[in-house]
């Protein structure tokens, strides 16, 4: 069986890799007490029974029912929403309230277990709002946005309120995983992986955009345009992004990203 570890190694192919996750820390973090300090954030607030089973909630300056929930990633393995609380920023600026949930990783937890943490998670923050309800992850938080869009794991109130899923540069084709040395943690067998691929499951009825950087490895065009063939959803192959930067459009309320996934 092909080792498949470096077609999957992100931070190795990436110039200055090293820099970007003190960067996301500080800046987030920075991003937080701006929001606290404005009495427009309520963090650490539970969906579930462990300590990772939370989720920061950030409100716009005005009135607003709609929402957007980040998924982050870290291949199921690393980080929690306290990296990402800057990519809030276009959405609330566009008048959205903004979700960001942590879950428990592997190897504590299976993989099929975080959809369905992050099912609870969806659920817990729809109580928080009656309008619309907008999905983005990144990686293996792609992968999770795009389970909540096949629409098996969400009661049917809330999916109905599903306005736009935006798988970005996701992992939709867990079965390639088995052949990396992640799979010491993950543990997933064949049937495993078929169970928790969306690639390999029914179109959903939601609107789907499945967005990757034009600069990612391969294997990441390759895994959001099987996504995207599969379900007939749209792609966009961003120009010059990679798989640390892709996500910066977030920030941005007028980039194309929010603008697609907001306004279609």
């Amino acid at each position: 069986m092909e080792n498949l570890d470096d077609a999957y190694a992100n931070a190795a192919h990436i110039p200055n890799a090293d820099r970007f996750v003190p960067h996301w820390e500080e800046t987030a973090k920075a991003f937080r007490e701006k929001q606290l300090q404005a009495g427009r954030a309520y963090l650490d607030m539970a969906y579930g029974p462990t300590e990772r089973q939370r989720f920061d909630h950030f409100l716009p300056s005005g009135p607003s029912e709609d929402i957007l929930i980040f998924v982050h990633g870290g291949y199921w393995l690393r980080f929690d929403k306290s990296y990402w609380s800057h990519l809030a920023k276009g959405a609330l600026d566009l008048g959205l309230q903004v979700a960001m949930p942590s879950y428990d990783l592997c190897p504590s937890v299976r993989i099929s277990d975080i959809s369905r943490q992050i099912a609870k998670a969806v659920e817990e923050i729809a109580k928080r709002s009656t309008g619309k309800i907008a999905l983005a992850g990144h990686s293996a938080g792609g992968h999770l946005v795009a389970r909540m869009a096949v629409g098996d794991l969400l009661a049917p109130e809330v999916m109905d309120r599903i306005s736009h899923v935006m798988p970005i540069s996701p992992v939709g084709d867990l079965r390639p995983l088995r052949q990396t040395a992640m799979n010491d943690a993950f543990e997933l067998t064949q049937e495993d992986a078929i169970a928790e691929s969306p690639t390999l499951m029914p179109k959903p009825t939601c609107p789907v955009t499945v967005w990757v950087g034009a600069n990612e490895r391969p294997v990441f065009i390759d895994q959001a345009q099987w996504l995207a063939h599969a379900w007939s959803a749209d792609i966009i192959i961003e120009p010059e992004k990679h798989h640390f930067d892709v996500i910066e459009s977030l920030e941005e309320a007028q980039s194309d990203m929010l603008q697609k996934l907001l306004n279609s």
